[in-house]
């Protein structure tokens, strides 16, 4: 249990770095820095369990700190359901449409890339 706190404090830390550094890349209406890192999220799960079952050089205890800590950190469903919720009430109808369903869509092609860049190698 403490190695999944560790882990969700990095993801979190991580998080916070980089969305501030994305939000100051490219200010703007959309949500770029939880977009981002949510769909990198993605991409590290899919890759972390994939290296996890071909390679089996992560011991059980580290796949749990990796995906359900640092990843569990790093990404935020409760950040996007509110930036979505902070669009609408602003009148902006269409961002948060496509933001969910670009946000649904390349997240699943995230974890589908992690998976299969592990095949590969």
């Amino acid at each position: 249990m403490i190695i999944v706190f560790a882990g969700s404090g990095f993801g979190g830390v991580a998080r916070y770095g980089m969305q501030t550094w994305l939000l100051r890349l490219y200010p703007g209406i959309f949500p770029i820095g939880t977009f981002i890192v949510n769909l990198f999220g993605c991409f590290l799960i899919g890759l972390f369990y994939s290296i996890s079952e071909k390679h089996n050089i992560l011991t059980p205890e580290w796949r749990i700190a990796l995906t359900t800590g640092f990843c569990g950190g790093f990404t935020t469903f409760s950040t996007f359901a509110y930036e979505n919720v902070f669009l609408l009430k602003a009148g902006n109808y269409s961002t948060p449409f496509l933001y969910i369903g670009t946000s649904v869509i390349l997240g699943i092609v995230g974890v589908f890339a992690g998976i299969y860049l592990v095949k590969w190698l």
